[in-house]
């Protein structure tokens, strides 16, 4: 059992009250998430720290089980635990003997289970990262190298902490079982020993490198596949790429925020891309058929006689292709040019065409040619 469980008001941490739906919660996390998120906070140690509150308190909540024995750890501890002596200073039992007593309570027995003879695996923090990629790259895919700023497995003394050479000793604080009891209430807690962190082991001769911490600070290069169609600050998870686990636990998760280029011609817009193309006033006058490029090839758009500027056509399949999708289109739109400069030839032309025009093109705005 957590401390920060008797400690923290998780419903607090997330802003919402202890009725709330399991929606709502997961709404108020996602907002948090989002606003404390250390991608949209660099250097901010203050926002990190807020972002691993949150979704401790989402990882509690979220789990239909898990919130209800958290409540019941709650209620039970409002009602007369607590970390002190209790009535007249008597003695208390540890969270063991609690478990004997309560193990017939729905599983909650099992919440507080028997005191900890050791701190049991812990999963490293996960890591971000960013990547920035082409537009090409986004919608082709991609293998990418990541720079990964983050603690890492020691590379003098492989984790161990230890000065290659030397050898580890019992912990004198907690005598090897990595956890020491407090609190001397109604129940104490075991807490994972300050001295050891839950190994039950110390270094007798710390790393030089590490200063026994067996982690150290350093930039890693990662590669990262990216899949093909991608989206613009989309977030890529790679499991075990993180942080190094403690006591025996599995390295944290890296997470990797993807920046996506712009393109000289393509807007996208889902799966579809978007493209204008620049026709001559005969051209959408007349009809005509012009060569469209596409991400990996061209094709021919027949312009039917008479198309107005800003007309869209739909080319079907030439848009992003996402795995399991089926592939976007193209959508290109046509845009009438008019030439700066004319010739006197060209003026001539237009002029005998403005003589030919009869029809009154603004006769529904009332005012006359």
């Amino acid at each position: 059992m957590d401390r920060e469980w008797f400690e923290k008001d998780f419903y607090a941490v997330l802003g919402v009250p202890k009725t709330a739906s399991a929606g709502e919660i997961k709404k108020a996390y996602r907002k948090l998430a989002q606003q404390h998120h250390p991608d949209a906070n660099p250097g901010n140690t203050d926002a990190e720290d807020k972002f691993k509150e949150v979704s401790h308190a989402y990882s509690v909540l979220s789990d239909k089980e898990t919130r209800k024995q958290y409540d019941q750890a709650k209620e039970l501890y409002a009602s007369g635990g607590g970390f002190g002596p209790g009535p007249g200073g008597g003695g208390g039992f540890q969270v063991e003997d609690l478990g004997d007593l309560l193990g017939g309570m729905g599983g909650l027995g099992d919440l507080f289970g028997r005191a900890p003879r050791g701190a049991g695996p812990i999963q490293g923090e996960h890591l971000y990262s960013t990547v920035n990629l082409a537009f090409t790259e986004a919608i082709s895919g991609t293998t990418a190298t990541v720079a990964v700023d983050g603690a890492s497995v020691c590379r003098t003394c492989s984790g161990s902490g230890a000065e290659p050479g030397t050898a580890m000793t019992t912990c004198p604080r907690c005598g090897g079982s990595g956890s020491i009891a407090l609190g001397q209430g109604m129940f104490s807690i075991s807490q994972t020993c300050d001295v050891c962190h839950g190994t039950g082991r110390t270094v007798s001769t710390p790393c030089h490198t590490c200063g026994g911490r067996g982690t150290e600070q350093r930039v890693r290069s990662i590669k990262v596949r990216i899949p093909a169609g991608i989206k613009n600050r989309a977030t890529i998870r790679v499991a075990r790429k993180g942080a190094p686990g403690r006591n025996g636990g599995p390295p944290g998760d890296l997470h990797v925020r993807v920046n996506v280029g712009r393109h000289p011609l393509f807007t996208r817009r889902k799966n579809d891309l978007r493209i204008s193309i620049p026709v001559t006033f005969t051209e959408a006058a007349l009809g005509a058929d012009v060569t469209v490029p596409t991400l990996d090839s061209r094709v021919t758009l027949r312009i039917p006689a008479g198309s107005a500027s800003g007309k869209t056509f739909r080319i079907k399949g030439k848009g992003v292709q996402v795995a399991g999708k089926a592939a976007g289109d193209l959508l290109a739109t046509i845009e009438v040019t008019v030439p700066g400069e004319l010739d006197d030839e060209t003026r001539r032309v237009l002029e005998e065409l403005k003589e030919l025009e009869s029809a009154d093109v603004r006769s529904h705005l009332g005012v006359g040619q």
